[in-house]
């Protein structure tokens, strides 16, 4: 009985791996790229661990994986930036070998070839941030009320009174001209002097009963700051020159 089993188990080892039956994975890649020798490199080493053989290709029609211009951007060298395109789905070996070519390991792999010593490819370049439009939704009427009541004892915030803010303070139409006039506006409570003085609803902590407001305090909401925005969004900036430049005596 031990024997027959050990004859059955014989029979199934000889039997065809599953998956296999599909064939090797058929590659194309431009002969620029191919003359470096980087596959001569890579795929035993996939091989290896996979078991999984792939076959470089001469017809891109012909070919389950396609490295050229066009797909997702996996490295660069040889003088462009190298994609992988894959045509068509279903074989699971392909899909294995794409799948590798995009991870960490596979880059790994093709950025530590080096035939002289000196890496011929590299990660990709990072793409380029993309510009996120910012929408201001604030109420500018309301925003221009709140400015007058807050803060028009220092700044000057709107053309009538651009002769009477304080001279260390900054009229509104010079931050708008700040690019991150924004910013110091939706935070303006937290920059210097104003902690002293302002309070905005559910944001900042009270005054200390030993610490009270130097001055009359300046009470804000958050929908009153988002108002403020809109406001300051529609004034035409100031125009403060050129940038700073440092000169060396």
């Amino acid at each position: 009985m031990v024997f027959r089993q050990m004859i059955f188990l014989a029979m199934v080892c000889l039997l065809p791996m599953p998956g296999r039956a599909e064939g090797p994975v058929k590659l194309y890649a431009p002969t620029a790229l191919v003359d470096t020798g980087l596959f001569r490199y890579i795929l035993p080493r996939f091989s290896l661990k996979t078991r999984v053989r792939v076959d470089l290709v001469d017809d891109p029609g012909a070919a389950q994986i396609v490295l050229g211009d066009d797909g997702t951007a996996l490295f660069q060298g040889a003088g462009t930036v190298w994609h992988l395109n894959r045509p068509g789905a279903g074989a699971a070996d392909a899909d294995r070998f794409a799948d590798w070519l995009r991870s960490e390991v596979g880059l790994n792999t093709i950025t530590s070839f080096a035939p002289d010593g000196t890496a011929l490819f590299h990660p990709p370049p990072e793409p380029a941030p993309e510009d996120v439009a910012v929408v201001i939704e604030g109420d500018a009427v309301l925003g221009l009320e709140v400015s007058r009541r807050a803060c028009a004892r220092c700044h000057a915030v709107e053309q009538a009174g651009r002769k009477t803010d304080i001279a260390s303070s900054p009229s509104f139409y010079v931050l708008r001209g700040f690019d991150d006039w924004q910013q110091r506006f939706a935070g303006f409570y937290a920059l210097n002097p104003h902690p002293a003085f302002t309070q905005v609803e559910d944001i900042t902590d009270p005054f200390p009963i030993d610490r009270p407001s130097p001055i009359h305090p300046v009470t804000m909401t958050l929908d009153e700051i988002e108002a403020m925005i809109a406001y300051v969004a529609g004034l035409t900036p100031a125009d403060l020159g050129a940038p700073l430049q440092a000169q060396e005596f």
